[in-house]
């Protein structure tokens, strides 16, 4: 599966995500200038996952990607492509990632080119997005695929067992790279059926409510 470019168009700017905020949902990507986790309406489903990553030097390790603290972050420690690893306990519907990024902070250990690569183990990754940046300063939010739904509006989720996402390369070409936070984000869930009195509806749930 070849590598698909993210679509040529700029990212909604929001500078506040609470409530009364206008959240796209055509698939555009978004970048809220917070520097804390922006609030939106997909779960965020990474807490399910095993998190890896190539390299990290001590005390910057994959803990920083999660902890919600926008001074802390991963820092690689060795040769290009970093890559963190994503592995879920079964297959899930993978929507968005959002990440945490800051040229002015990180300078040349900030991405400038990322690709997110998806699939049922490591031996049968497939290329899902490729994402170019130019000075990334906030959290940046970009559908996985960029398969359209059937409706022409927005883009498929990504149903796999483990997801990564690779550093390709930074600006000024530097060596090592700093991401600051990621959050792995389901679809939006559905209308619940009114023929279940008592749904499942945590991600955590949900994952365990078919019997196969």
């Amino acid at each position: 599966m070849a590598a698909l470019r993210a679509p040529n168009v700029y990212p909604t700017v929001v500078s506040d995500t609470g409530e009364g905020a206008v959240i796209p949902t055509d698939g555009s990507p978004l970048l809220t200038g917070s520097r804390l986790p922006p609030v939106l309406p997909w779960p965020d489903i990474g807490y399910l996952a095993k998190w890896s990553v190539s390299s990290y030097k001590f005390g910057f390790g994959p803990e920083c990607l999660r902890d919600g603290d926008p001074d802390t972050f991963w820092h690689s420690d060795g040769p290009q492509p970093h890559f963190i690893t994503i592995e879920f306990p079964r297959k899930v519907a993978i929507q968005k990632l959002s990440l945490y990024l800051s040229f002015p902070l990180d300078d040349s250990y900030t991405p400038i080119s990322m690709a997110v690569r998806a699939g049922t183990g490591p031996s049968d990754f497939q290329d899902v997005r490729v994402v170019t940046l130019d000075k990334p300063d906030g959290w940046l939010t970009f559908d996985v695929s960029a398969e359209p739904n059937e409706d022409g509006e927005g883009f498929k989720p990504v149903n796999a067992y483990i997801l990564q996402v690779i550093v390709l390369a930074n600006h000024m070409n530097g060596k090592d790279t700093h991401v600051r936070g990621l959050r792995v984000l389901g679809p939006l869930e559905e209308q619940v059926q009114t023929d279940d009195p008592f749904p499942f509806t945590t991600p955590k749930f949900k994952m365990y409510e078919c019997v196969r």
